[in-house]
């Protein structure tokens, strides 16, 4: 009877995440859909009336929305959404997390009927969803670094054939692949929609926040204000950005063995403690019965982050 509980618990939070994300409604609203481009996520949800058919709307999501509106935690939220470019409210993401949270020790608890394995679960459940929209970040973020070279060349060559700077962001968005050209299709929609070329390159630089755009947006803006040629001065900036890319790869081969040997000490007692606690409950289950036990864990935990984080300061050689 138990087991069947869990199963149907289980059940239940996957069905209400699969509710959650399929009924999210959506508005067409101006402003929502310049928020939309202008963040990369959806604007705050506005309630619609009963009367209206085939719209379908998260209650949790409505009411988390509501609450985080004004708040800074929702405001940085939406930026690191978007720059993972995930579709999701900040709302949404919570809510994830949270069924995250339950789902998580829920099939721990179900297949080991271990208790502090359960929190453990819990816990791994409140940072997995951050972990994912980091790593996104990441991919996201090297993969538009590796392109900007290439990006404000095409610009450059643009501009020498009598484009205007929207005209060769166009042209970027149309032969680039994601996410420059997404990111670039972003900037010429949100001027096609009112906003000025500053605020759409700020946008893009909250989305993208990468050093060598930022010094290619500085000098775009400048040439607005004060004129120029700049075509000539991204050129230097695109030989810049290109000598850059090209020693940071040099030193990634060079650093490899050290990184490596971070990742393998660091996750080594972690793996050698599971398995062990795998084979045998009994042993490891002694080190959570006694204070002694938890405060010994706690100590190696801190000994292991702190050790790979300077590991990892130590071969993070910045350019």
């Amino acid at each position: 009877m138990e087991n069947l509980l869990l199963v149907l618990g289980i059940l239940l939070i996957i069905g209400a995440l699969v509710y959650f994300f399929a009924g999210s409604g959506k508005t067409d609203e101006v402003t929502e859909r310049l928020d939309r481009y202008a963040l990369g996520v959806e604007a705050k949800r506005k309630k619609k009336g009963r009367g209206e058919p085939g719209l379908r709307v998260s209650p949790l999501g409505e009411r988390l929305d509501k609450a985080l509106a004004e708040r800074g935690l929702a405001r940085n939220l939406r930026t690191q959404l978007a720059r993972a470019n995930l579709k999701l409210t900040a709302g949404e993401f919570i809510a994830a997390t949270i069924i995250c949270m339950i789902l998580f020790p829920a099939i721990v608890f179900f297949l080991r009927r271990d208790i502090p394995l359960s929190l453990l679960a819990a816990v791994l459940g409140f940072f997995a969803p951050r972990w994912y929209v980091s790593y996104l970040q990441g991919k996201r973020l090297k993969a538009f670094n590796d392109q900007l070279g290439d990006i404000i060349s095409m610009m450059v060559n643009g501009i020498r054939a009598g484009y205007s700077v929207l005209q060769a962001m166009e042209a970027v968005a149309k032969e680039m692949d994601e996410p420059a050209s997404e990111e670039f299709g972003r900037v010429v929609k949100e001027v096609q929609l009112g906003l000025s070329l500053e605020q759409a390159l700020d946008n893009l630089l909250r989305r993208v926040p990468s050093d060598d755009l930022d010094m290619t947006v500085t000098a775009i803006k400048v040439q607005q204000e004060v004129g120029g040629n700049l075509a000539e001065v991204l050129d230097t900036i695109s030989f810049t950005i290109r000598e850059r890319v090209r020693i940071k790869g040099e030193i990634r081969v060079l650093t490899a063995q050290a990184r490596m040997s971070g990742y393998v000490v660091s996750l080594l007692p972690i793996a050698v403690a599971l398995l062990v606690y795998a084979i045998n409950p009994r042993f490891m289950g002694l080190m959570f019965k006694d204070p002694c036990g938890w405060i010994m864990l706690g100590v190696a935990g801190a000994g292991i982050i702190s050790g790979f984080f300077i590991t990892q300061k130590i071969a993070n050689i910045e350019v």
